[in-house]
């Protein structure tokens, strides 16, 4: 196993596949980097280096008792970029995921980046406020944190089937996706599970949205009931500069899961596109 350490000295695990241009896979809560597997193998096969890793609290990374705001979990994104050397790379970030792009965006600059991708991602700002009336009201996201508190294990049986778009008829991926994705969750630490649950909720990545200067694809599922489309995927599609929205009609929040081929072929697609460019800029 690999692992990189981060400012404050936490060890993040880090697996990388392939070789070519760098594409740095950010998992979304309460998961870990094992999400990507099935992406990180088509990137790999396609000519590119994926790189994934558990953010800290979460997976085989470290659970330390601080740092889980999203200055310092980006600060986390940029010890990877850093201790990779990766270069003209692209950031993929899926839901939680995509808050972390956001602040890199603006809090370290796109020096080394040269493509962006939020798949159900939270940006640009999840809570219900008066300027922010599409948002998802605060005593939802704290009855989460009760229910976590109370029995986190069941909590998240409910979760994910909600998460993967399960109904009384329609059941988009397998029992054994909800079975592994409840595992991973329950791999994570509390404290990690609870402090990120409420940096996603109540982050305003509005600020950030301007510091977006790289081709930009975002990727929603127009039935997604973790994080709706209209105060994410929509609103950043009209915040962010030179960016391109694809909806997935029907699609729930886990698409890595229940529209993994489809995302491959999106998201390959999206990044040969940049290979291009990039090349003709030589």
């Amino acid at each position: 196993m690999s692992y990189i350490t981060t400012s404050d000295n936490t060890k993040l695990y880090l697996k990388s596949w392939g070789s070519g241009r760098p594409v740095i896979l950010i998992h979304g809560w309460p998961l870990s980097a094992d999400t990507w597997d099935d992406h990180a193998l088509a990137l790999a096969d396609a000519g590119f280096q994926a790189i994934a890793y558990d953010r800290r609290g979460f997976g085989r990374s470290d659970q330390p008792w601080d740092g889980y705001d999203y200055d310092s979990l980006t600060d986390d994104l940029a010890a990877v970029v850093r201790e990779t050397g990766a270069a003209d790379a692209a950031l993929v970030g899926f839901s939680m995921g995509g808050g972390e792009i956001a602040r890199y965006m603006s809090r370290h600059g796109a020096a080394n980046i040269s493509q962006a991708v939020l798949i159900s991602s939270v940006v640009p700002y999840m809570l219900k406020t008066n300027d922010n009336p599409d948002g998802t009201e605060k005593s939802v996201f704290d009855e989460m944190a009760v229910q976590i508190k109370r029995d986190r294990a069941n909590f998240f049986a409910g979760f994910f089937k909600d998460f993967y778009g399960v109904g009384y008829i329609s059941q988009p991926i397998s029992n054994e996706i909800i079975e592994w994705s409840w595992t991973m969750a329950m791999q994570a630490s509390l404290k990690a599970t609870l402090e990120c649950a409420k940096s996603f909720a109540t982050t305003d990545f509005r600020p950030d949205m301007k510091a977006f200067n790289v081709p930009t694809l975002i990727i929603h599922g127009d039935s997604d009931k973790t994080v709706p489309i209209d105060p994410a995927g929509r609103a950043a599609a009209r915040a962010i500069a030179n960016s391109t929205l694809i909806e997935y009609e029907g699609g729930p929040h886990g698409l890595l899961a229940s529209h993994k081929d489809r995302i491959t072929r999106d998201l390959v697609s999206f990044l040969v596109r940049g290979e291009r460019t990039l090349a003709s800029s030589v």
